[in-house]
């Protein structure tokens, strides 16, 4: 019998969740979770075998509480399930731990075949996920970052604001705006942390 706990900020998300995976009489579902947060402290509690995990909820995003999950208990399987299939997302959830991301569009008989997928240590990904990350893989690589960018960036990653940055640089905010944007634009990101994470996730920082 596979345990699994279902975390959705959507209450009726979560009970259709349920009856679709208790159709199936080798899949109970332990709890639920409206959050990242309760997630993490219902998966301390539960120790389910698969985690189906919603990615952006109020009160902690799905992504944030993957960690800590595993760090618990490295043996569950978590699943992202989520309407969002951007790059970003999806190497987000990956790189935390997921062990598969499935759209909410997903068949009844795919989701169930998930779960026992992860249960067994499968990967799994609904169709559109595995073609973008393939080609992402395929793509070609990122522009290097300037010694400047590097500079900017490392800045940014101990916590300086761009005034701050462009203190300790001695060039204007504006210029240190300049830079980031040019950083997001090589990284394929839209934000500071994003940038920070993916730099040092390429060797970059």
């Amino acid at each position: 019998m596979i345990n699994v706990l279902i975390v959705d900020d959507h209450p009726v998300v979560r009970e259709g969740l349920r009856g679709m995976l208790e159709a199936d009489s080798g899949i109970t579902v332990a709890g639920e979770a409206g959050s990242g947060g309760e997630a993490v402290v219902r998966a301390a509690e539960l120790c389910p075998d698969v985690i189906l995990m919603d990615l952006r909820m109020p009160g902690g995003d799905g992504v944030g509480a993957i960690p800590p999950i595993l760090a618990a208990r490295p043996e569950t399987r978590v699943i992202v399930l989520t309407t969002y299939e951007t790059d970003q997302d999806i190497v987000r959830a990956v790189e935390a731990g997921a062990a598969g991301y499935l759209l909410k569009d997903t068949s009844r008989a795919d989701l169930v075949a998930a779960v026992f997928g992860a249960a067994r240590g499968e990967t799994v990904l609904s169709p559109a996920v595995a073609t973008r990350l393939v080609s992402r893989m395929r793509a070609p690589a990122a522009e290097s970052l300037s010694p400047r960018e590097t500079e900017v960036l490392a800045l940014v990653a101990r916590g300086l604001t761009n005034a701050e940055v462009g203190r300790e640089l001695f060039i204007s905010e504006t210029t240190v705006k300049t830079h980031l944007l040019r950083v997001f634009g090589k990284l394929g990101v839209s934000d500071r942390t994003a940038a920070v994470t993916t730099a040092l996730s390429r060797g970059l920082l």
